[in-house]
């Protein structure tokens, strides 16, 4: 992991189309505004990860149709 430190107002830039700035720092929050192209996806981690499980979870058959597949199959 990278670790810079910025003041406020001051900013990153990942890949020449991603600007990371500080906008102001209130006790333990930093707010951070990101300028992005649209194509680019940013969430907070906790929702992607969110995401990223529900995902997962979609993909996976339930054991019971899985269970009713493999019947299906015997059968024939």
């Amino acid at each position: 992991m990278l670790v810079l430190a910025r003041k406020k107002g001051e900013s990153i830039v990942i890949q020449d189309n991603i600007e990371i700035t500080i906008l102001g720092v209130e006790g333990e929050t930093v707010k951070i505004g990101i300028s992005a192209p649209r194509h680019v996806d940013i969430f907070r981690q906790e929702v992607y990860l969110s995401i990223k499980e529900s995902n997962k979870e979609s993909a996976a058959p339930a054991p019971s149709s899985l269970n009713a597949l493999i019947d299906r199959l015997k059968s024939k």
